[in-house]
This record gives C-alpha cells, structure tokens and sequence, in this order.
C-alpha cells in the first residue's frame, strides 16, 4: 500500500499550469502536478472558514486523536516518504530520516497543545468572573520552503490544527510532494475532516494571494530574508499577524582551549550538512588565532574525504544542491570570495548540481561569502586574538539566527554568547539543531523571534480573548 500516488494527486484539481517534478541528482522527471492560481487560494481559504468552526467545536481528545494518529503515519509509511524526501529534496537518507523522525515528533506535541490549558483567571474591581481564553485563529498560512520541506511545514500544520485552525500550506513546487501532498496524504488518512488542510503548491502569484486574502489572518512563513521583508510589508498594511523565520549566515566560535579534532568534526558537520542549504548552517567559523592553521587544514582534510553524489542510488556524505540557480549562486560567491584574496583550500569544483565541500582561508569583512548567506555547502575560516574581538565579529552582520562556541570551560561559553545577540546558541554543538519540543526563531534579519515549541506555538495559532461574565446586568451611568 502506497501513500503518494502520481495518478492520484491531490494538486491535480488546481487550475494553474502544470509542474514537473524531478529529481535534482539526475534531472529525471519524478511526475507531474499542477500549480495553484490566486483563484484557487481563494476557494481554499473559503472551504477553510467553512470547515474550521466545527474543528473548533470538536472536543479536544478528537483532535488530539487525529495529531497522534499522523505522528503515527510518518512512522508507518517512512519508507516510502524517504524515498520522496531523498529523491525530490537531494536528501541524503539519514536527512530524510531526521526530518520524519520530527514530523512524528511535532505531530505528538501537537496533539497535547489540543488539551492544553488556555486560559487564566483575572483579579476584577466588578462583581463578576474575569477571565482570559485562547481562541483559534481561524485559518492559518503557512508557507514553506525547499531546504527541510516536511520539518519546515509540519512544525507550523501541526500545532495550528491542534489548536482548532484550518490550515492553507504553500510548500515550495521544487519540494511540493515531500513537503506539502505527503501531508495532505497523512492527514486525510488519520482522519481529519475535509476542508481543514489544503495543500497548494505554487510560486510568487500563489504566496501573495495567500498573504493579501483577508480570511488569513495569520502567516506562518519560513524562507529567505529578502522574501521575509516582502511578507512583512504585505502583511503589515493588512494588519495582519506573520511570524517570519528568515536566514542566517551563524558563527562557530572556536576558543583558545578547544579541543581542535572535536571542533573540526562539529564544524564539517554544521557548514556541510545537506550541502549548506539549511538557515542555520555554520556559515562563519570565527578561529582562536593559536588554532587558526591546524583548523583550517584539518577541515580542508575533512572536506576532501567527504563523498558527494546521488543519494538514492550511492552512499555519499552531501547530495545535490537544489537547483542550477541555487548552483549558480554558490559559485559565484566563491570564485567572488577568491577573486578578492580568499585562500581556497578545499572544494570549489563541481560536477553538474554536485558541489563539493568547500573551504575558505584567509577572509574578511569583505569576503563575499563570509559577508553574505551562501545557502550552500561553504566553510569561510577567519581567526581572532581576544574574547571581545570574537564576541564583535560573531555580533557583526545583519542576521541573529544560530550561534555555537566550542570551549572546555563551559561557563565562559555561555558569558561569551550572552555577548552575541541570535535566537538559538548552543555551546560546544555546531549551530544545526532542532528539536520539536524546543523554540525557534531568530532575531534581526533572521525572523521575529523564537516561535514553535509549547507556548510559542500556542501564541502564534490562537487569539488571547478577555471575558466577565455578572449574575446580573451592570448598572451604568447612563
């Protein structure tokens, strides 16, 4: 029994032009599916607010129920959804299986949001109850990208409809079957009633329609910095709600008295994982000056020994990068970055959409791919002397997403990031982590705050109502 059926698509029904999935490693068509148009934005967020009070109403065991039962569901059929994740995304398989081992995770929390307390009691100067109550939303979009396309729709889906919302998801069309109809599928067969998820792949026209529809009073949108600010912009003349979790370009700080081989395998790991293309990935590793060579060398190693390839059909470290565009924009940065004086040590070739790991010595300020968010599978090295000089360059830059310092002394770890203002730090750990239980978000260029996780999800899907109620009707002036 299969889940996700070409023949049996559920964005077959959408009225935009037709899309052709396919495979990044090979280029091979996977198959094909149609795209939605502002038209079809439109009836979806009407069969949304037509369906979503009764959701509402539904007791909350009953949508508890539903949000394990999808937990479930990416468990049962995680082989089939791998492949997708692997084949659509240039996963490679232990990606695939982190993203489907959240999903369940993220539809399990889910679930407890739905019997969550929502409310508290008020101290009053009437005779009479006062209270608050969280209320949903009503429908919510969510519009997700192609890097971790199931986590990055999922962790906004699940806790919306938990919480008694209807739910539009726009995923990415490069990633609309791993991250957008293997949901539809899940949900439809856990038992969630008709017109509550709507699945609607598209590109600009669709994401705008969806922002300026005034059904929506909440987006949930996760993507580029440049996009963010469009969404904001939009957002904000309507008035509406929008948490916007945006790009990075995350420093690993690397102190005096790190043990170098452990800071060299974190730091492969958080600049190269799944080729770069992940907001939190190590996008500056910030050296002790003591360290600096060795470090620069050893990751260089590392780099080299690392496999690149087709994910599906090989072992390899790295897969594809997503697309040409994508491809073309890491090269650039790079034969930038070296034609301004940066030492190229490793990498900086590639064959078709497979680049290889690279690594830059030697960089500055104005180092183009230190200075910008490569979203590719770059490592710009640059030492410091002193603790200040480090806490001013981690600090410098417009973004605040993810921070890691690698250190013995665990305290001064932890003074140091107090001194870096970024949504997430993790000491002695590489900037690339998650986990469904924890917040999210970054500050400045990298989003609005944290969100997801408990009270976060809670505040981002529902409205905060104050309500009295008297025995008798208030007496007023007149």
């Amino acid at each position: 029994m299969t889940l996700l059926d070409p023949k049996t698509w559920q964005a077959r029904t959408l009225s935009g032009g037709e899309y052709e999935v396919t495979e990044p490693a090979t280029g091979e068509g996977l198959g094909a599916l149609t795209l939605a148009t502002a038209d079809d934005i439109a009836a979806a967020v009407a069969a949304g607010r037509a369906a979503q009070p009764g959701w509402a109403r539904s007791p909350h065991f009953a949508r508890a129920a539903v949000l394990r039962r999808a937990g479930d569901l990416f468990t049962e059929y995680a082989d089939e959804l791998r492949e997708w994740l692997v084949r659509e995304s240039g996963s490679i398989p232990g990606k695939a299986d982190f993203e489907l081992h959240v999903a369940a995770q993220e539809c399990y929390e889910a679930a407890a949001l739905a019997s969550r307390p929502l409310g508290e009691v008020l101290p009053s100067e009437e005779p009479r109850l006062s209270f608050t109550r969280r209320v949903p939303v009503g429908v919510t979009g969510v519009i997700a990208p192609f890097n971790a396309p199931l986590i990055l729709a999922i962790r906004s889906v699940a806790p919306a409809l938990a919480l008694g919302n209807a739910v539009i998801l726009k995923p990415d069309p490069r990633t609309a079957v791993c991250g957008g109809l293997s949901l539809a599928a899940v949900f439809e067969e856990a038992g969630l009633p008709e017109g509550l998820l709507h699945v609607l792949p598209g590109g600009a026209e669709a994401g705008q329609a969806l922002v300026a529809d005034p059904g929506v009073p909440v987006i949930s949108f996760t993507g580029s910095t440049a996009a963010g600010r469009r969404v904001g912009e939009a957002a904000g003349r309507l008035l509406k709600r929008v948490h916007l979790e945006l790009g990075g370009n995350s420093a690993l700080v690397v102190l005096e008295d790190a043990d170098i081989e452990g800071a060299v395998a974190q730091a492969s790991w958080g600049s190269f994982f799944h080729q770069g293309q992940i907001c939190m990935t190590t996008g500056r590793h910030l050296v002790h000056a003591s360290l600096y060579e060795e470090y620069v060398e050893r990751l260089a190693a590392r780099a080299d020994a690392l496999a690149v390839g087709d994910p599906y059909r090989e072992q390899v470290h790295l897969g594809p990068v997503i697309d040409r565009p994508q491809l073309a924009k890491i090269h650039g940065l790079v034969e930038a970055s070296t034609a301004r004086g940066a030492r190229l040590a490793a990498g900086g070739t590639h064959r078709d959409l497979f680049y290889r790991p690279t690594v830059l010595a030697d960089v500055d300020d104005h180092t183009p791919a230190y200075a910008e968010e490569v979203f590719g599978p770059v490592a710009p090295v640059r030492p410091f002397r002193t603790l200040d000089e480090a806490a001013a360059l981690a600090a410098d830059g417009p973004y605040g997403l993810s921070l890691g310092i690698v250190t013995r002394d665990t305290a001064l770890g932890l003074e140091l990031a107090d001194r870096i203002p970024t949504g997430i730090a993790h000491i002695n750990d590489q900037t690339v982590n998650d986990e469904a239980v924890a917040p999210f978000g970054g500050v400045a260029a990298s989003g609005t705050g944290a969100r997801f996780g408990g009270t976060a999800n809670v505040e981002a899907f529902t409205e905060l109502r104050w309500t009295t109620v008297r025995r008798e009707p208030a007496a007023h002036g007149f």
